[in-house]
């Protein structure tokens, strides 16, 4: 209660917790059927302040309209069962508005009255005493009835105002959640206005449906499909359509709009303003953010950071965009804080030969070839000269790691390379790490297959998913998981088993030749950046058909991981 955060004594770490959705399931609160209902008012013009609207201003729109109170007693009959049989309540804006919805409800001929802040506490009781005993019906409440409030019996919501805050949100949805008797289900009223796009849907409906795989935008569009057990989230088309384009501005806002957020972030939640916490409350994603800019250049020009230097924030910036928001490594990622962490004061001479090599990834990520620096030490050196930038390193590369839901695996080979078994690589990180680029010449290779023939290595890249927009036909193989420890790939056009480079695959093994194979989904993200590939580890030889090109069957070291075993397996059922 002293405002302070509790999760700074615990490092900012959660251990456990329990969510909406996930309390639902275990039938440990009540289900809820949501009926978003398309307001009468629009709100796009009304004033935005501090993070949210001017309360006396939806006070003077709500309190002067009629309409609105006949349109709302519409939808109880349309939505409710019995509207003279309920125990609801009704969340309005501001003492005025509780008191008129009461006063209008009343003439309707329905029991109703209003709690506000300033009511004393025996008046309190009374009052909740007779929504308990249904002498009353509706009860219109503001500023109080958030939390701590035990109503068990309410069956009803009402929603009369938009909720700017998801904590505020919850807590109130929840005075409708709790088990009772007398209760099958909470049925929520919301009336969805035309709002400004700066008020948050995404966050709520995310936080009712709990973390799927697909997107909040895809989820309305599906009638949500992903629902808690026994609830349902049902939208008016008009209120469907609003919620979209909000979403819609709200997850992909361009630069204003971002920076907007930015300067709004503080008034409209209870946390710190980072980069993590940023992402995590608003469901903006890094790509998103990263296409318009610099995080901390973002929050300058939204005056939250101070003026800082240009050096190297263009460079860096890509990087994460374009580079490590691409790539899943830990140890890689790990070594890249390292450095950050003391500034990229490096001396190559004191870093392991592996080491060495994971340094020219790095300069591959941040650089062009054609940056000229005199040697690989000076080049990583040059990345600390912006020390507002390497923060932004040290903090993107935290979250990050702190993504990672997989284990790295060492793959055993007879020499030094950084990569790790079912991390994800961009394309020249691989390259890097292979030997293919070197600090005086970067690969240029943009084709399906790589060879080093001092390592006596080649690296097979594979797209799961083709499509005739990225691929002409004379590439569009067929590459797809038999099982989770065989991989059905098609080789590139010319290769034929009695010659040449089809031979080679088939005596790899007496030749001591290694095959990795490095597996990606598809060519691009849906953020329309280039995906970097899973590293499966080594293919050997099993069997292969025809010719020209040939079908042939590599038996993996190691399963591939879960996730990649599933995209790629659908793929054979063709």
């Amino acid at each position: 209660m002293d405002g302070a955060d509790i999760l700074e004594d615990f490092c900012g770490r959660i251990a456990a917790e329990i969510r909406l959705p996930e309390a639902m399931n275990k039938k440990l609160l009540t289900p809820f059927h949501y009926f978003g209902i398309t307001d009468v008012v629009d709100l796009s013009a009304v004033t935005w302040a501090r993070g949210k609207y001017v309360a006396s201003e939806l006070s003077k729109i709500y309190t002067s309209n009629d309409q609105r109170v006949s349109h709302i007693l519409h939808n109880l009959d349309k939505y409710l069962r019995d509207m003279s049989d309920v125990r609801a309540l009704g969340f309005c804006v501001t003492q005025e508005h509780a008191r008129y919805m009461s006063e209008k409800f009343t003439l309707a001929g329905l029991k109703a009255d209003y709690l506000v802040s300033s009511s004393n506490n025996g008046n309190r009781d009374a009052v909740r005493e007779r929504l308990a005993s249904k002498a009353i019906n509706y009860l219109f409440v503001v500023d109080i009835f958030n939390e701590g409030v035990d109503i068990p019996e309410i069956d009803t919501v009402l929603f009369l105002r938009p909720t700017e805050s998801l904590t505020v949100f919850l807590q109130q949805l929840g005075r409708g959640l709790r088990l009772h008797d007398e209760k099958d289900c909470l049925t929520v009223l919301d009336f969805v206005g035309n709002v400004r796009p700066e008020y948050d849907f995404e966050g709520r409906f995310r936080a009712m449906i709990g973390k799927t795989r697909t997107s909040i935008k895809k989820e309305v569009q599906d009638d949500f499909p992903h629902v808690p057990l026994g609830c349902s989230i049902i939208l008016e088309q008009k209120a469907k359509e609003t919620i979209l384009r909000n979403i819609q501005l709200a997850t992909n806002p361009n630069r204003n709009q971002l920076i907007q957020k930015i300067q709004n972030f503080e008034h409209q939640y209870d946390l710190p303003l980072t980069l993590k916490n940023f992402t995590e409350v608003t469901h903006i994603p890094l790509a998103v953010i990263y296409k318009k800019g610099s995080w901390r250049r973002l929050c300058q020009e939204a005056g939250k950071e101070a003026a800082f230097g240009k050096e190297n924030e263009k460079a860096i910036s890509s990087c994460i965009l374009r580079k490590w928001l691409s790539t899943s490594a830990p140890s890689y990622f790990n070594f890249i804080l390292k450095l950050a962490r003391k500034e990229f004061r490096v001396r190559l001479a004191d870093l392991s030969p592996v080491e060495q090599q994971m340094c020219l990834m790095l300069h591959y990520d941040v650089w062009q070839s054609e940056e000229g620096f005199p040697s690989l030490e000076a080049s990583i050196q040059a990345i600390g000269r912006n020390p507002v930038m390497v923060a932004e390193i040290i903090e993107v590369l935290g979250i990050l790691c702190e993504g990672v839901s997989f284990l790295e695996i060492e793959v055993d080979l007879p020499y030094v390379q950084p990569l790790k078994l079912h991390a994800r690589y961009t394309r020249d990180q691989m390259l890097a790490g292979f030997g293919l680029s070197t600090f005086a010449s970067k690969s240029s290779n943009r084709e399906g297959v790589a060879e080093n023939k001092e390592l006596n290595t080649e690296l097979l890249f594979i797209d799961l998913i083709k499509s005739e927009e990225n691929f002409s036909p004379t590439t569009m193989y067929n590459d797809y998981a038999i099982r989770e420890d065989l991989f059905h790939w098609q080789s590139q056009n010319a290769a034929r088993p009695d010659t040449g480079k089809g031979l080679s695959y088939i005596r790899h093994q007496e030749d001591c030749k290694h095959i990795l194979l490095f597996i990606r989904e598809q060519k691009k993200d849906e953020f329309g950046n280039t995906m970097g590939y899973v590293f499966i580890g080594e293919g050997n030889f099993q069997k292969s058909t025809g010719s020209k090109p040939m079908n042939i069957q590599w038996a993996l070291a190691e399963p591939l991981p879960h996730y990649l075993w599933n995209a790629s397996a659908k793929l054979a059922l063709g």
